[in-house]
């Protein structure tokens, strides 16, 4: 387990389903998923510096991002930009209700990563540490070559 992670006990529902529907959204297929203009590229990288989690199971890599339920719209937008991202919820959980998408394995690898790569010299000192901690950690590339969104 990570860190500071939360470990949710209660049932995620699908998105698109009624609330009765237990289970996660279904992931898109790897071929699923469109191409991001450089501005939802930006849009992307920027949200994920600003309120994702960068880190992993201790056996492959993985980026989360949870926010609260009115951000549907953008979580069901994030589901369909990154090939291999799953979405799950909504939780309620310590007076939360909240969507979480993720990101991990070879999904990151192929399409997240180098997105986040090309980005490093953007991004501020604490969350380059962060970046930098995880391809380490997981032996990611720092260069590029991989399939980006």
């Amino acid at each position: 387990m990570i860190a500071g992670a939360v470990t949710i006990d209660a049932p995620a529902t699908s998105v698109g389903g009624s609330a009765a529907a237990e289970g996660h959204v279904e992931a898109p297929s790897e071929a699923a998923g469109p191409s991001l203009d450089p501005f939802q590229r930006g849009f992307l990288v920027g949200l994920l510096v600003g309120e994702g989690h960068f880190g992993g199971d201790g056996r492959q890599p993985q980026v989360t991002l949870r926010m609260h339920v009115r951000h549907e719209q953008l979580f069901r937008w994030l589901a369909t930009a990154v090939p291999g991202a799953r979405l799950y919820g909504p939780y309620d959980h310590g007076g939360r209700r909240y969507y979480q998408w993720m990101v991990r394995g070879r999904a990151l690898r192929a399409h997240l990563w180098p997105l986040l790569i090309d980005a490093l010299p953007l991004l501020d000192d604490h969350v380059r540490a962060r970046l930098l901690q995880m391809a380490a950690r997981y032996g990611l590339p720092m260069g590029g070559g991989e399939e980006q969104v």
